[in-house]
């Protein structure tokens, strides 16, 4: 399980996940506020200890990316919730968002409906 990230960390990683590949300085004049150079890059060296980002070097210039997209990192977190607050079990945690106004019966149809198409698939091969 990685460490949380700090609002800053989120702010710089967010960045990487829209720009891709990126050098420390991109970033720096990419923020919505100034930044000193040094701790843009002690934040890349955080984010890459927390295993958020890993570089690249190519003629002393550091790239920095990310190593998951959004959405594995949330899947990842939501797998944690579920093992945490709900037992294991993906149903309890459906239900409690059902429950709880968090999905309405649109989004959760559309989730019934992407099951079965997967579920379809999965029988066709």
């Amino acid at each position: 399980m990685r460490r949380e990230l700090s609002e800053l960390e989120k702010t710089l990683l967010d960045l990487i996940w829209r720009k891709g590949e990126v050098t420390a300085d991109t970033l720096r004049v990419s923020l919505p506020r100034p930044l000193k150079d040094s701790t843009v890059r002690t934040v890349l060296r955080r984010l890459e200890e927390k295993g958020y980002v890993q570089h690249r070097v190519d003629a002393r210039t550091y790239y920095y990316k990310a190593v998951d997209a959004p959405e594995q990192l949330a899947a990842q977190a939501v797998r944690q919730i579920i093992d945490r607050f709900c037992r294991g079990s993906v149903e309890q945690l459906l239900v409690g968002l059902v429950d709880n106004d968090v999905l309405d019966e649109a989004q959760l149809k559309r989730l019934a409906d992407k099951i079965a198409r997967e579920k379809e698939k999965g029988e066709g091969r």
